[in-house]
């Protein structure tokens, strides 16, 4: 390896770390990031790193592993379930955007291959961005979530036939070679069969014979090996390297090996990512783009409302349900990273200027730092174009209430009508409690309701529709929201309004106990802890334990909250939130370490002292004025963040 691309290499990795660190506290995505190192980094910039043949290298196997990453989640019965949402509205958003940017581009007097490849480009969205965002604001299964998912898997198709298709462009850049296609296309398809039939036949016994090895080195480069091979078995037959990638991909997605495969290359496949991105940056012409500025946010801003309005007219076209529609319009209407991919395979077959590439490449970037935020405000947005004139107050409830419940009391409201929500009521009914249950899901609202089930549509964390249902009135409210946030911001609006209804909080674990606590929740139920909680009682029972003695075990935890199962000796395990979570962890105290021959009053170490093992005894007793010695264990209990600045204190002072 040379020593200079070395330095460059060694700049661009230091230089993601900190922007990487920097823009996730931000909550801005980490590919923007990665972009904004190669922009800061290149030649149009501070010129650190220059754009050599090194650099395009890592750029095309960022590329084949962008690809890779995509055949990983393909799935063929997931396909075939969504086939209406993929392939009908995905191929009429793909080329319906396609075909009206391409004319809007001829029409600027763009030529044939350059209106084409700028339309495909503009045309493709942000799988990374639009798939973390839905995820994080638990919207993945809303409809409109679906509409989204299903339009960016045709997308992500539709990016291997568009990579297929830029080098087979005519020469004059006027037209389609299609003599060229033809066979290209009838290549990639025997290319197709040989590797489908080596991956089906060959590969599971490779992978086989490698599990059993137990060696996760050898699984990891087995998984390169196979996905490089693939990448120069497609480059040999005239087509991208990124579609090899995309077939190994595809083979190893079908394996039952793929989970395995995507936790043991996660970390080299983002690196790779993070690589293939920054390349990007370093395209960008910052020059060309301050010369042009006006433009590009001017072209942003009409991409963002073409492609958007398409998309909510496509959707709407095949659900008939405007509001989500809009909804997926929004969260689309930005280019994405395949764009990026397009835009540079074209650049190196010399079928766009610097200039365009430069400002298409802004065009995108703009468009996605926007969209966390219109993703974040896409529900009142297509309130507003929905219903402009009631844009101010949603709508309570899907279906008018019936009149009995303005004189319905001591009923149960039920937030959220989810697998615990259903669970709840299966309970409710055989015992005759009355209660009323609302959902943001419509089409679990619709299914409920053919049911029989009292359920209606609208948002929990509105005061005015929990004023609707008669919260003044209830005997108990019932919040099952898979989000803890969404979960705070109800509670804010319960205890302003509503203090002395008594709410209960359903959460998946303890991370957040004390502040949904703290905000008026009455009884707060982790469902992490209670599962562990009936594991004990089962063994406890099978131990011959009475079974009062067990009750009173269990009660005692539940009323001082749960505190015994709280902390845990973490391991290897990822750690959750380290502001929250609390974890166990022991300090040995060496002879000569700072803690030995103080108290704890005198050292005020911040975390909770759990115990404090002195050779083979457990000390008892345990108080602020108990003094440490050397070679004692102290068992820490906090936060991990707490825990390593106790730990450093005990140590070093």
């Amino acid at each position: 390896m040379e020593q200079g691309f070395f330095h460059q290499f060694l700049t661009i990795i230091a230089a993601a770390v900190v922007v990487i660190s920097l823009f996730r506290r931000l909550g801005l995505p980490p590919i923007l990031g990665y972009v904004c190192v190669g922009t800061l980094l290149g030649p149009y910039a501070l010129g650190l790193v220059s754009n050599d043949d090194s650099i395009a290298l890592l750029s095309e196997l960022g590329v084949v592993f962008l690809l890779f990453m995509l055949g990983l989640e393909f799935s063929l019965p997931r396909m075939i379930a969504m086939r209406r949402t993929v392939f009908g509205l995905g191929s009429l958003q793909v080329l319906g955007t396609t075909a009206l940017i391409m004319g809007l581009a001829t029409l600027a007097g763009l030529p044939f291959a350059a209106s084409l490849i700028v339309a495909g480009a503009l045309a493709l969205s942000s799988t990374a961005i639009v798939t973390r965002e839905l995820i994080g604001r638990s919207e993945i299964n809303a409809l409109h979530g679906r509409l989204s998912v299903g339009i960016l898997i045709f997308q992500d198709l539709a990016a291997v036939f568009f990579l297929i298709l830029v080098p087979t462009l005519g020469s004059d850049h006027s037209s389609l070679d299609l003599q060229a296609l033809i066979p290209t296309l009838l290549q990639g398809g025997a290319i197709l069969v040989v590797l489908l039939v080596f991956g089906r036949t060959l590969l599971p016994r490779l992978l086989n014979e490698v599990a059993k090895s137990r060696s996760d080195e050898l699984f990891v480069l087995t998984t390169l090996v196979a996905a490089l091979t693939a990448a120069w078995l497609t480059h040999a037959a005239g087509l991208s390297m990124a579609l090899g990638g995309f077939l190994a991909g595809m083979m190893l997605g079908e394996s039952r090996y793929r989970h395995q495969l995507e936790a043991d290359i996660r970390p080299f496949r983002d690196v790779l990512l993070g690589l293939f991105f920054v390349s990007v940056g370093m395209q960008l012409n910052l020059t060309a783009l301050a010369q042009n500025g006006h433009w590009v946010l001017l072209l942003t801003l009409g991409l963002l409302l073409l492609k958007g309005s398409l998309i909510a007219l496509a959707a709407w076209l095949l659900q008939r349900d405007l509001p989500n529609a809009l909804r997926a319009g929004i969260c689309l209407a930005q280019g994405g990273e395949f764009g990026f991919a397009l835009l540079t395979l074209a650049s190196s077959h010399q079928l766009i200027g610097s200039e365009l590439h430069a400002q298409v490449v802004a065009i995108i970037i703009l468009s996605m730092l926007a969209t966390p935020l219109l993703i974040r405000f896409s529900a009142s947005l297509s309130r507003r174009i929905h219903s402009p004139r009631t844009s101010s107050a949603e709508p309570a409830l899907s279906a008018p209430l019936p009149a009995d419940l303005e004189e319905m009391s001591d009923h149960v409201i039920l937030c959220g009508y989810g697998r615990v929500g259903q669970v709840i009521t299966r309970f409710l009914q055989p015992l005759q409690i009355p209660y009323i249950t609302i959902d943001s899901d419509p089409r679990r609202v619709q299914q409920a309701a053919a049911a029989g089930e009292r359920i209606y549509y609208g948002d929990a964390r509105r005061t005015d529709l929990l004023k609707t249902l008669g919260s003044s009135r209830a005997r108990l409210l019932i919040l099952t929201f898979p989000s803890d946030n969404d979960a705070l911001s109800a509670l804010h609006g319960l205890k302003h309004h509503f203090p002395d209804l008594p709410v209960l909080v359903r959460t998946q674990d303890d991370s957040r106990l004390q502040e949904l606590q703290d905000a008026g929740a009455t009884e707060v139920i982790p469902e992490a802890l209670e599962g562990s909680l009936m594991l004990v009682s089962h063994v406890l029972t099978l131990l011959d334990i009475p079974r009062d003695a067990i009750n009173s075990h269990i009660d005692q935890v539940r009323q001082e909250r749960y505190r015994l199962l709280h902390g845990y000796y973490q391991g290897g395990q990822p750690k959750r939130d380290p502001a929250r979570a609390e974890i166990l962890h022991p300090v040995v105290l060496p002879p000569g370490c700072h803690g030995a021959g103080h108290s704890l009053n005198e050292l005020h170490i911040g975390a909770e002292v759990e115990s404090i093992r002195r050779g083979d005894a457990l000390l008892s007793g345990i108080s602020m004025d108990t003094q440490l010695a050397d070679n004692d264990i102290v068992i820490l209990r906090g936060s991990v963040r707490a825990v390593e600045r106790a730990e450093a204190i005990l140590l070093a002072g």
